[in-house]
């Protein structure tokens, strides 16, 4: 199991995030992202990989 955190002040909602993740982790709520889906996550990280801000944490819980 992951969490997934995402830090609202580093983050542009850009959604590319959104437009990665395979498994739907987040969605744009007032133009941030957020994470909806956590028990989704896979870990893959390509959300991270994606987020010019540095914005998005995955730690395995």
């Amino acid at each position: 199991m992951f969490q997934v955190t995402v830090d609202a002040d580093k983050c542009t909602g850009d959604s590319n995030c959104v437009d990665t993740c395979p498994t739907s982790v987040f969605e744009l709520q007032d133009n941030k992202a957020v994470p909806v889906n956590m028990d989704e996550c896979l870990g893959c990280e390509s959300c991270v990989e994606v987020c010019e801000t540095g914005a998005i944490t995955v730690k395995e819980i």
